[in-house]
């Protein structure tokens, strides 16, 4: 049977931004000025042509997004905007429409809506945020740093999301008197501490293909010794007859071993 809906009254429009939170934000004050409710929002990496389809191109506007993120102030406290932002750093697929249609529901209930799972975009967000909170707690349990030369303590992880953000503060409060680097090799960024303030850096070089007799080299002359003492400490305390590689596979997934010292062979 064909539809009888005009082709008017099918939202078409593409919203693309820049991939960053404050551009998704903007792509939001669009959204609701034109009055696209069902609007798509896809970042530029995302975005291909459709027919029939109105190809907005945003430009991110912090008066825009400021103003969307104190109009949420209402409905949702500081813990459940975060939770945007935990959507947000997922980096899945369906993230922008979860959010846009998320903040679009807020809006209309006037009211607190994080326990409203009756809602299928706030069950999703809920899923999400938690999954997000996972890969937090298993970054901040399982970066193991290795001690430079320079005195700086690097670490190289590779999350599922892009949890460096929510995992800066911890590191800046636990590891407040030495400098460190956690860099994501997946995303190829990551945040440095000097002693004073966490920042954003970036590296010219790809992690991934460092010969491992340089990397060695650059470690300072204590460090291979401390490796060594912690694999021995690791392998003396571990019970072969109690152990449990289903339990052991669960706490920690075999994705994050190449990092582990204690599992470097």
């Amino acid at each position: 049977m064909k539809s009888t809906l005009p082709i008017a009254a099918v939202d078409t429009s593409i919203y693309v931004y820049d991939n960053t939170f404050e551009g998704l934000l903007t792509a939001v004050f669009e959204g609701y000025v034109q009055k696209h409710w069902q609007a798509r929002i896809v970042t530029s990496q995302q975005y291909s042509p459709q027919l029939f389809a109105t190809k907005y191109v945003i430009e991110t506007n912090a008066d825009k997004a400021t103003r969307v993120w104190k109009g949420l102030l209402p409905t949702m406290q500081k813990t459940e905007r975060s939770c945007l932002v935990k959507c947000f750093l997922s980096e899945l697929p369906q993230r922008e429409e979860i959010i846009y249609q998320y903040i679009q529901y807020a809006l209309r209930s006037h009211q607190n809506i994080a326990r409203d799972y009756g809602n299928k975009y706030v069950m999703e967000l809920a899923q999400i945020v938690k999954m997000v909170g996972r890969e937090k707690h298993r970054m901040e349990a399982f970066v193991r740093f290795q001690k430079l030369g320079d005195g700086t303590y690097y670490s190289v992880v590779e999350p599922d999301f892009n949890v460096l953000p929510l995992i800066a503060t911890h590191f800046k409060n636990r590891y407040a008197d030495q400098r460190w680097i956690i860099y994501d090799i997946k995303r190829k960024y990551g945040i440095a501490y000097d002693l004073d303030k966490v920042t954003q850096i970036t590296m010219n070089f790809d992690m991934e293909n460092i010969a491992a007799d340089n990397v060695v080299a650059a470690y300072d002359e204590e460090e291979v010794l401390y490796q060594t003492l912690w694999k021995a400490f690791f392998n003396s305390v571990n019970i072969k007859e109690r152990k449990n590689m289903k339990l052991h596979l669960r706490s920690m997934p075999h994705r994050y071993w190449k990092y582990l010292t204690e599992k470097m062979i």
